[in-house]
């Protein structure tokens, strides 16, 4: 005596496979790999802590001396609106102002349809000499 215990299919034949996958197993291990992340991450800060002086700082003691070197548009070279003849020249005035101990401000006012390359050689020569306080300012008299 047998007994045929599920569905009426032939005693030789091969039972279906199943197609369902068992998801609680991942899903256990999915959850504890999010706990542990959310545990290893560190606390993030959104300030920046800065050590900032404290009261008001004191009134400059003198005004800043200025120096206004101009570029006209055919490469003439102006210091303090006085022409200056020669490249020479131009390096002089600015060794004058490097050794000084407290440098003057040096307000380099190009023109703007002046080559680049006379610009560009009066800027190096002031680095080249020690300049360091140069700064390139807009040219009204000259636009």
């Amino acid at each position: 005596m047998s007994m045929n215990v599920g569905s009426g299919s032939a005693a030789g034949a091969d039972p279906e496979p199943m197609m369902e996958l068992n998801m609680t197993p991942l899903i256990d291990v999915m959850l504890v790999l999010i706990i542990m992340l959310i545990i290893t991450i560190p606390k993030q800060n959104h300030s920046v802590n800065l050590n900032m002086p404290v009261g008001t700082p004191p009134p400059p003691t003198t005004e800043p001396v200025v120096v206004t070197i101009d570029v006209d548009f055919d490469g003439t070279v102006l210091w303090d609106n006085q022409v200056v003849p020669d490249r020479a020249t131009l390096e002089a005035k600015l060794s004058n102002v490097a050794a000084q101990a407290d440098q003057p401000e040096v307000h380099l006012r190009p023109n703007k349809l002046v080559e680049y390359k006379v610009v560009a050689g009066v800027m190096a020569s002031a680095q080249r000499l020690g300049v360091t306080k140069i700064g390139l300012v807009g040219n009204e008299q000259f636009q």
